[in-house]
């Protein structure tokens, strides 16, 4: 029997967190042909580790143990197939690469009893898909044969060809399988999702671009979710229908997205006012210009930074303009009900990745999985090639715990530097950036040497490409742990009880801004207004 190696353990969150941000770019939106797709996992409650899988070859009637990814329930078995491919993290060895969004859609449709839930939907795949079609493909066939547990699931699914766009949904209790539609996404485009269904219609008859369970719209129907003919269908409408909290939270992200690489499209920032809910942001939308990696590891750093949403504003974001606001991100006041705005950037993320795939360079050295753990915003993603064989120590698991600090682990590292930095950010931030931006600057810098390396070695035996790659992103990793463990004590020090030492390590004591002072008078009026005695000279300035 063989039992796969899921690679996170996410324990169960509110509905209501709405965690977890894709985006999605074809290879002719991108500046060096590469697709990418990014995915932050976000949750209160996740370890940010990475895991690998190796390859295999199987005998007839072994099994698979499925453990539910969210809870670790066991939930039952499934066939092995002969041969399965090695797995880094969310990317296998032939480059293909699964991220997700939770929309959770009708509730009603969730089915407890069901063989296989998304998070081992997705690893399951991985290990046994070697295109993005096949990948897809493979997702229906396992929720057909063996039922589906989980809720409303959105999937990025792509490989250095083609990037494709999933939705799925349960049948509900006692109904196996599940309901889907997986759209390609167009060259030359990005698409994005953050936690809702976001196709609506879609072709009947364009199976090079659209696949879809053949009973998606008799389903809907057959439950009452929809009464049209099969050209109206639209999945969300029937499976998720649109809320005010869905746009806020959720379709916010992509906006804003959309909004950064595309800003000559004027995008209204207004869509989210209760009147404007006919207004539907595009599945995808041509960027203005080729985005790069680096683009990438931005966008996924997005708090709304300019816009009406700009979390460093407002009351809420203190007197040093922090960027996050504390859970619950829903909050009542005298019987009213409050949200606040969740940004991609987002203080509970527990990995997060931008992978980079090639059909240029063969497998191992095409694929890179930008790995980072914690914050987005103060991560630092490391390459991770899909040819590694073994991960990193740093990023292991086994090094740390979710309840057990260690300053091995890369999670608790970057958490260390991420929470000290929360406590004056607007200062704090502009020691960390330039040594994130040396640390990525000098991986892309050097990417192209790297590979050319490795391609070398991988004419001679490509055995040896994925021992050098490993050897590589080991050594990488290491060296990034041991900066930012580094950058941790030195901003302790620097900021050690509000005082904020200067180049030469003087203690200085730099004023609240302006602003936050005139909020403190607004408040308390003369009370902390400086007076004087009768008769007692006047206060010095």
């Amino acid at each position: 029997m063989f039992r796969i190696a899921l690679a996170v353990s996410l324990l169960l969150v509110p509905l209501t967190a709405h965690p977890c941000t894709n985006f999605l770019v074809t290879r002719s939106a991108t500046t060096d042909g590469s697709t990418l797709v990014t995915y932050a996992a976000d949750s209160h409650e996740l370890y940010g580790e990475l895991y690998y899988t190796p390859a295999g070859l199987h005998r007839p009637g072994e099994t698979v143990d499925i453990f539910e990814w969210d809870t670790h329930r066991f939930i039952g078995r499934i066939p092995q197939v002969e041969q399965t491919f090695a797995v880094i993290g969310n990317m296998n060895e032939h480059q293909v690469t699964i991220g997700e969004t939770t929309f959770t859609g009708r509730e009603e449709l969730a089915d407890p009893k069901g063989g296989i839930d998304y998070g081992s939907l997705m690893y399951v795949t991985l290990q046994r898909a070697r295109t993005a079609r096949d990948a897809v493909r493979i997702m229906g066939e396992l929720v057909a044969a063996h039922g589906y547990c989980s809720t409303g699931e959105a999937f990025s699914i792509a490989d250095p060809n083609e990037v494709w766009f999933m939705v799925m949904i349960g049948k509900g209790p006692e109904r196996k399988g599940a309901v889907w539609v997986a759209q390609r996404v167009p060259e030359g485009y990005v698409s994005a999702h953050a936690n809702y269904a976001r196709i609506g219609r879609f072709s009947l008859d364009d199976p090079k671009n659209c696949l879809y369970a053949e009973d998606v719209i008799s389903f809907a129907r057959e439950k009452g979710f929809f009464t049209g003919s099969d050209e109206e269908f639209h999945f969300s409408d029937a499976y998720q229908p649109m809320t005010w909290a869905d746009a806020r939270m959720c379709e916010a992200r992509v906006w804003s997205f959309f909004r950064r690489v595309a800003p000559s499209q004027n995008l209204p920032a207004d869509f989210l006012s209760e009147d404007r809910k006919d207004v539907e942001i595009p599945l995808w939308i041509k960027p203005d210009r080729k985005l790069s990696v680096q683009d990438l590891f931005e966008a996924m750093r997005d708090h709304f930074e300019g816009t009406p949403y700009d979390l460093s504003q407002g009351v809420g974001a203190g007197p040093f303009h922090l960027p996050y606001r504390w859970r619950p991100l829903e909050w009542e006041v005298d019987g009213v009900k409050y949200v606040n705005e969740r940004s991609t950037g987002t203080q509970q993320t527990g990995f997060s990745f931008i992978a980079q795939m090639r059909s240029t360079l063969p497998d191992s050295i095409g694929g890179v999985l930008w790995f980072g753990v914690d914050d987005t915003s103060t991560t630092v993603y490391v390459p991770m090639y899909a040819g590694l064989t073994e991960v990193p120590y740093n990023f292991r698991p086994g090094t740390g715990t979710f309840t057990r600090f260690s300053w091995d682990s890369a999670f608790w590292v970057f958490n260390f530097v991420a929470n000290w930095t929360y406590t004056r950010y607007m200062d704090i931030i502009q020691d960390v950036r330039p040594v994130q931006w040396e640390l990525e600057g000098s991986f892309l810098a050097r990417q192209a040497e790297v590979e050319k390396a490795a391609v070398a070695l991988h004419r001679q035996a490509p055995e040896m490409a994925r021992e050098y790659l490993t050897k590589y992103s080991a050594g990488q990793a290491e060296y990034v742990v041991n900066r930012w463990r580094q950058l941790g004590l030195d901003l302790f020090v620097k900021y050690l009880d509000g005082n904020v030492r200067d180049s030469q390590g003087n203690v200085t004591h730099p004023p609240l801004p302006q602003d936050w002072y005139r909020r403190i008078i607004q408040e308390s009026g003369e009370h902390f207004r400086l007076r004087k005695f009768p008769g007692e000279p006047e206060p010095k300035p």
